[in-house]
């Protein structure tokens, strides 16, 4: 929900900035919609990287839509499927079945499921099912079914009537090899069905057709570039696509940058413009390496929703798209509570350089949230050995008494959530160490403090507890030593949360215990 009173052209946030280009691209145009893009190969299954791009494409839709009331938006997500099946997927069935339809286009190679008319058409039904599951608004495009029914024809024919001057863009980007077979127009070879990649012999403009070689039979065959009977180079493809859907925006990772330099060319060369974007960056794993499908190193939506909510994800793909970042387990707790801190402020004030505004396309969600950060949940569940959720909802009312799934669904899922990640990630690597002689009276001395604490005393009251202990037993500028080592000696961890609020969730007798236990436990290791 907008505020008519917003001036949004003073937000200082990217997806505003990213929006201002388009307006002033469309009044440049004189064009009175803009049309946002998205490109999806579906050869594979959508993944993480999918999820970002049309995530960060929607948050500049919606930026420019409340910056431009009025003007009529459309998100295209368009699926290259008259690609040639290049190889064998690893993880399909009736692998044997599909090697034999190599080089058809996606949509004309039998689906391995079983499921549907073509495997494109599966993989399509896939992305679609993914993108549905975020609640992203788009219009599905099918290469295929835009190619066969004559939306691309008029340019097609101009990318026949203009071949030399697209082959002058590509040839010097191609090996000596590649150069002599290259053609920007693949013909599909009526005899087999396949997307043909062999060089074009005799172009007929008039006639809007190409003549090849057969390879297999030395026959020419004369094809015409319309009505699917051709499909072009991904290069030239794309700057086709531009320039027939007259697209306004589309970003793009870091590795399609001498793509769209080049495809910008051809566009230009067949009367149109490359549409406004940004480059984004790239993934890094936990090594600050580079993600490959190949090498397995990356992390899956699948995956991360396992342990943080879809809202976290977009949390992260919210901050800085234009820096590499490492994308792997570790960063799922710290993406949450930067949701949860964000939500919180976008409650108390609905301010559009918010990226919770962004994530919940401009409205305050009704959601009663989570009276505690992710982190806190993480600690609750390491001290309570929470092999469940029903074990921290005990503790969780405490802060908030008429909580429960039915009312407070984020909170539910957060903690189905911490759960998980405590039994994968937190309990295998806890490495609790014993407390010194000199740790064991400072931890008494905390466990005595804090029984001795008025009932009720809030979060606030007992951190200023553990403040009160810590300065009697290390100096004022080692204050930070002693919480290191309450999270050490305590939770097994380097970090931790503010202690008060751990022991104010908790509960004091129980976090007494816990001191108390850990005294003893060190003092027999001893």
């Amino acid at each position: 929900m907008t505020d008519p009173t917003t001036d949004y052209s003073t937000v200082k946030a990217w997806p505003f900035e990213e929006a201002a280009k388009v307006a002033a691209r469309l009044k440049r145009t004189g064009k009175k919609e803009a049309l946002f893009e998205t490109g999806y190969g579906p050869s594979g299954l959508p993944h993480i990287g999918t999820f970002g791009e049309v995530a960060r494409t929607s948050w500049v839709r919606r930026a420019f839509e409340a910056a431009n009331p009025g003007i009529e938006t459309h998100l295209l997500a368009f699926s290259d499927d008259m690609d040639g099946l290049r190889k064998v997927p690893d993880n399909v069935p009736n692998r044997e079945m599909l090697a034999q339809h190599l080089g058809k286009p996606l949509t004309a190679v039998p689906d391995p499921f079983g499921t549907h008319e073509s495997f494109g058409a599966h993989n399509n039904a896939r992305l679609r099912a993914f993108l549905d599951g975020f609640g992203f608004r788009y219009e599905f495009a099918s290469a295929t079914d835009y190619y066969r029914s004559g939306k691309f024809d008029a340019v097609l024919l101009r990318v026949l009537e203009r071949y030399d001057a697209i082959m002058e863009v590509m040839l010097p980007t191609l090996g000596e090899e590649r150069q002599a077979t290259y053609s920007p127009i693949l013909p599909v070879c009526p005899r087999t069905g396949r997307v043909m990649l062999v060089p074009i012999e005799e172009r007929k403009p008039d006639a809007g057709t190409v003549i090849w070689r057969d390879p297999d039979t030395g026959t020419l065959v004369e094809t015409p570039v319309t009505g699917g009977h051709c499909k072009l180079q991904w290069k030239a493809d794309w700057a086709m696509r531009w320039v027939a859907l007259g697209v306004d925006y589309e970003m793009n990772g870091k590795d399609l940058i001498p793509t769209r330099v080049l495809s910008a060319r051809i566009a230009q060369i067949l009367g149109g413009a490359a549409p406004d974007g940004f480059t984004y960056e790239l993934f890094l794993d936990e090594k600050a390496q580079k993600i490959s499908k190949s090498k397995g190193n990356g992390l899956s939506v699948e995956e991360w929703l396992t342990y943080g909510p879809p809202e976290s994800l977009a949390q992260f793909m919210y901050v800085a798209p234009q820096r590499a970042k490492r994308l792997f387990f570790d960063v799922i707790p710290k993406a949450t509570d930067e949701y949860l801190s964000n939500l919180d402020r976008l409650r108390a004030n609905p301010d559009p350089a918010n990226p919770a505004w962004h994530i919940h396309g401009g409205a305050v969600p009704n959601d009663a949230g989570s009276p505690v950060s992710f982190s806190m949940l993480l600690n609750l569940a390491v001290v309570a050995n929470a092999e469940s959720p029903d074990i921290l909802w005990r503790y969780l009312r405490r802060y908030a008494p008429d909580a429960s799934p039915a009312n407070s669904p984020l909170l539910a899922s957060l903690l189905d959530r911490a759960v998980a990640y405590y039994r994968d990630f937190v309990k295998p690597a806890k490495n609790y160490r014993e407390a010194t002689e000199a740790e064991r009276a400072a931890l008494a001395d905390l466990a005595q403090s804090l029984a001795a604490a008025p009932e009720g005393a809030d979060a606030a009251a007992l951190q200023d507890i553990c403040y009160e202990t810590g300065k009697r037993h290390y100096p004022k500028e080692k204050l930070r030593d002693f919480f290191g080592m309450l999270y050490q000696v305590l939770l097994g961890q380097p970090e931790g949360p503010r202690f008060g609020g751990f022991a104010a969730l908790y509960g004091v007798p129980e976090t007494v215990r816990l001191i108390e236990q850990a005294i003893a436990r060190s003092a027999d290791a001893a």
